[in-house]
């Protein structure tokens, strides 16, 4: 198995075409349950147990809905014309401090759920004309477009989505 690439040593090619701006909302439509899926039938144990230094799986999962603020501020700012986007703050220290193993599952899961059906319902809601809008993106100096933007939540849901999935492995290869 291939190991995980951090997601700070990523690089982004925002080059996606308009035409897939439908198709990108639906990935990005789909976190919510997908996140679900790969969180059901997991004991307290499984989804709150640290392994080495890496978050939990429940935190795995706050932290997807601790970063949708962020998302949704840049889309504000793009809709509005802004220069530059809002940089991350660099440390997820909302998620180290966010205490989500001390949170019910559930209700993690139903925020996440709500924020992102928002986030979506905008994006649905967008004029044509401005799926191609950017302004740069701080962390890597390129201009990040409303498209490229979905884009860019869809892979962090599926970054975290896989990070889950090899601690379910490691757990069970630990058994």
């Amino acid at each position: 198995m291939l190991r995980i690439k951090p997601w700070l040593e990523r690089d982004f090619t925002f080059d996606t075409p308009r035409w897939m701006f439908p198709h990108v909302v639906e990935r990005v439509r789909g976190g919510p349950p997908r996140l679900e899926e790969a969180l059901r039938n997991l004991s307290g144990t499984e989804l709150t147990e640290r392994l080495e230094s890496a978050w939990s799986i429940q935190e795995e999962a706050g932290h997807l809905l601790d970063i949708e603020p962020l998302m949704s501020g840049r889309l504000d700012q793009l809709i509005q014309g802004a220069a530059v986007l809002q940089a991350w703050d660099g440390t997820n220290e909302a998620t180290w401090n966010a205490n989500h193993n001390a949170c019910q599952l559930h209700d993690i899961l139903e925020a996440f759920r709500s924020s992102r059906q928002l986030f979506v319902g905008r994006l649905d809601e967008l004029p044509e004309e401005l799926v191609e809008r950017s302004a740069l993106h701080p962390r890597l100096k390129k201009p990040m477009r409303i498209i490229d933007l979905a884009s860019f939540v869809a892979e962090h849901d599926d970054y975290h989505l896989a990070r889950i999935a090899a601690a379910k492995r490691l757990r069970s290869s630990l058994k």
